[in-house]
């Protein structure tokens, strides 16, 4: 893969400050005393950012990240306190674009569970110039996305961040969210080192533990996290810089402004530096004189907006990276549960239980919720006694569905269509998408010490405050009794937001009253863990003349479960409230925050209609926008077949603005669009735009070996308005381009008597190295804004779309189900 950088017209922006010192100090906001000195920082400057995206397939690797306690040595404390359109791509077929919006924000509180923001103005619903005969209304999506809703309910608490300076000038930043192979701990050093004028090697980003006063400020989702953190982190850094500088003006008895930073150290003219560490200790003066402290204008970023590689990257390829498994607890022994034959099944009876028990190296056999887990003084040894267990087990909410029930009833949900074709020429479509799997390299995992009147938990957690919240429910604890750890992962693609495995591990250290260690296996994985709900999907697309006057999308889901609220017990409450009022409320907010489309198509209307099922669910990568817009992307496809159009050409017409069109121009130029291709052989192209940011994808396909159909070749452009750092972009489109290859073509989950039948990378065709192309280009368009949109959903829907439209053209067949190719040729594990 080769990731380029659009040099056209266009500049990389991004970054400003933030600095804060530690070891001797932590930077938390308004100045509130803690360990060695902790600030608190009042700057509720709104960010934005982007996260998930596990960089390529699945399994980032990403290090400890354990949250160590503030009391630190000589040091300073510095307080985050407040500081203070690209050109169009052609003539001929393009609509207006880029026109200045006056609008205005409606903060509205949704019952105890939602925070909702609208943004309206007379002139984001009057009619836009366009080539369309019937120009398609904003849709929600376009008024207010779900990052606006996050960054908006977690505004109050955005300044809690700590930063702190070592007296060795080590620059050590908090991080109030999870890294799971996205990049974001790069992204967010990157911002640090900046604003500081700091070393990026200086800047050490450590993950948070859950801290319950953040409130909604600690969910990792949505491709949220930067936009999010952007403005917050950048004001902190900006805040320590005011601080040391005026430490070292106090010292020298120089005014501040006459003072300069670079590469970690303060500058006077003279010639006289004093490096950040040894000005630790007297920049945590609470006495100390600070003017206000303002982040850079990106005009004067020198690292942010430069491709950089991971600050993580040796240590992952390596092997230094600790995980939770390779954290080393004292007394923690290993653990692993033998789960039932069916989904949510329940344990009766165990009829071997004195046997089980005397086996070499077993130390306790105890019945939970989930299942019997086995603790052993080895992994081995806990393996070998959970085969050996006879269980009696009592029934799942599913055991009677497989794939054939769940398609009856999806289709059976689906609402109909509106708009009746009656004289016009129409498109009519239906699609189905199977069950998947997140599949992320490091399976489930936790660590639990629980005692008496305490306990401490480690896991990989991207909702750690309900996790903790819930865990002290479940254990009869007061919550600042229990400690969560937030350890970095090794890939989520939305898994990570439950915490099943830190609950389990917490429940069997209680009955074993002692430490425990434990892992799902691959199987429990990719058989009991959470997966993406299969979808049906019904479109209809009306159209006249060449124009197209209503696109109608009705989508049936398998519910997904969003119980894990807005990652504290409030909302994860209110989600659990009955059937169309908890989690349905919160599954129609992100269908309709997240799912628009781009395209001038007249009455466009798309709706979600969602099923429960017992099925164990949650969000995956993109979570309703990879099917919803990926089918609409092959819909856009027939629609071009039929009224005579070209695909690029067609999408380009119907486009919104420039700004779209400037990514769809760049990868059909540089793909090459519209190439002879030969038999078997064909190009596929699509769009998608959600989170503030775009994105165009065009693949290449051999289709002439039916046994393994193969994407030899991708093109993709994206515009995330401001990039921080575009190497981590190109990973995140790569990763996205793999996720679609393999749901596309061969991913996908056999639901049979209520269980998956897959149990392994070897049955769940995850893409492989062969299966990936070779050559793939991803170009980072330059910063079109001032603030950065989302990454980490964007890259699949379009691929999507792309690879099931580059497979029509070389078939001559419309896909409509998907993974493409989805046979059992294996032998199931046994259940």
């Amino acid at each position: 893969m080769t990731g380029q950088r659009d040099t056209t017209g266009r500049r990389d922006t991004t970054g400003r400050r933030d600095t804060t010192g530690r070891r001797g100090t932590t930077a938390r906001g308004d100045a509130t005393a803690r360990g060695d000195a902790t600030a608190r920082s009042d700057a509720t400057e709104r960010s934005d950012a982007t996260e998930r995206s596990d960089s390529t397939g699945r399994g980032d690797a990403t290090g400890e990240g354990r949250a160590v306690g503030p009391g630190a040595t000589a040091g300073a404390d510095a307080a985050c306190g407040e500081g203070a359109s690209g050109p169009g791509p052609g003539a001929g077929e393009g609509r207006a674009a880029g026109q200045s919006r006056r609008s205005f924000l409606t903060y509205l509180v949704a019952a105890p569970t939602l925070a909702l923001v609208t943004r309206a103005g007379a002139d984001a619903l009057a009619p836009q110039p366009a080539h369309a005969v019937v120009p398609s209304l904003p849709a929600i999506a376009d008024l207010v996305d779900l990052g606006d809703l996050f960054i908006l309910a977690g505004a109050p608490t955005s300044a809690l961040l700590a930063l702190a300076v070592d007296a060795d000038g080590t620059v050590r930043f908090r991080l109030p969210r999870e890294e799971v192979g996205q990049g974001l701990t790069t992204a967010v050093a990157m911002l640090v080192a900046e604003e500081l004028d700091a070393p990026l090697a200086s800047v050490r980003v450590e993950l948070d533990d859950a801290r319950p006063e953040l409130l909604f400020n600690q969910l990792t989702g949505s491709s949220n996290s930067i936009r999010s953190l952007y403005g917050p982190v950048r004001q902190c850094a900006a805040t320590a810089r005011a601080r040391l500088v005026a430490a070292a003006a106090r010292r020298w008895n120089l005014a501040p402004a006459a003072l300069t930073t670079a590469d970690g150290a303060v500058r006077a003219p003279d010639g006289r530096t004093a490096g950040y560490g040894s000005l630790a200790a007297d920049a945590a003066d609470p006495g100390l004189t600070v003017p206000g402290a303002t982040p850079k204008k990106t005009a004067r970023h020198t690292l942010v907006g430069s491709p950089t590689n991971r600050v993580d990257a040796r240590a992952m390829v390596t092997g230094a990276l600790r995980y939770t498994l390779d954290l080393d607890v004292p007394g923690a022994k290993p653990c692993v549960v033998r789960r039932p034959p069916t989904l949510g099944g329940a344990v009766r009876a165990v009829a071997n239980l004195a046997a089980v028990r005397a086996m070499p190296g077993v130390l306790h056999v105890v019945t939970v919720p989930t299942g019997v887990a086995v603790v052993a003084d080895t992994f081995g040894q806990a393996l070998d006694a959970k085969a050996a267990l006879q269980v009696t087990w009592g029934p799942g909410p599913a055991d009677g569905l497989s794939d054939a029930q769940v398609r009856t009833k999806l289709r059976a949900a689906t609402p109909p269509l509106l708009v009746p074709p009656l004289l016009t020429p129409y498109v009519d479509a239906e699609f189905d998408f199977a069950f998947v799997s997140h599949a992320p390299m490091e399976t489930n995992s936790a660590i639990a010490d629980v005692r008496e009147d305490r306990a401490e938990i480690w896991s990989g957690l991207k909702s750690p405050i309900v996790a903790r919240q819930t865990i002290a429910a479940d254990l009869g604890l007061p919550v600042d009794k229990v400690a969560v750890h937030v350890v970095q992962a090794g890939g989520s693609f939305g898994r990570r937001l439950f915490f099943d495995a830190a609950l389990e591990a917490a429940r069997v250290s209680k009955a074993c009253r002692r430490p425990v260690k434990l892992m799902w296996t691959r199987v429990d994985d990719t058989r009991h863990g959470r997966m993406r709900p299969a979808t049906h999907h019904r479109i209809r697309a009306t159209h006249l003349l060449g124009e197209v006057l209503s696109f109608e999308h009705r989508v049936a889901a398998v519910e997904t479960d969003f119980r894990h609220g807005l990652g504290e017990i409030i909302t994860a409450t209110a989600a659990n409230l009955p059937l169309g009022i908890g989690n349905a409320t919160l599954a129609q907010t992100l269908f309709l925050t997240t799912v628009k489309s781009p395209y001038h198509f007249g009455l466009t209307t798309q709706a979600l209609t969602e099923v429960p099922t017992g099925i164990p669910t949650a969000s995956w990568r993109s979570v309703y926008s990879a099917n919803t817009r990926g089918a609409e992307e092959i819909v856009v496809d027939e629609l071009a077949a039929a009224t005579g159009r070209d695909p690029y050409r067609f999408r380009r017409a119907f486009l919104k603005n420039d700004a779209q069109r400037a990514v769809l121009d760049k990868v059909a130029t540089e793909g090459g669009w519209g190439r002879p291709m030969g038999a078997g052989r064909a190009q596929g192209i699509a769009f998608h735009e959600e989170y503030k940011s775009r994105t165009a994808c065009l693949v290449e396909i051999d289709t002439r070996d039916p046994e393994h159909v193969r994407v030899t070749k991708a093109v993709i452009a994206v515009d995330v308005g401001l990039p921080v750092n575009p190497r981590g972009l190109e990973a995140q489109m790569t990763g996205g381009l793999t996720d679609a290859i393999s749901t596309t073509l061969r991913a996908g989950l056999h639901l049979d008597r209520g269980l998956p039948l897959e149990g392994s990378y070897s049955q769940f065709r995850w893409a492989r190295q062969r299966d990936t192309p070779q050559d793939v280009r991803v170009f980072v368009l330059p910063a079109t804004g001032e603030e950065p949109g989302g990454a980490g959903e964007l890259g699949v829907p379009a691929a999507v779309g792309a690879i099931a439209n580059a497979w029509a053209r070389a078939t001559g067949s419309k896909p409509r189900s998907f993974p493409l190719d989805f046979d059992v040729d294996f032998t199931p594990y046994p259940r």
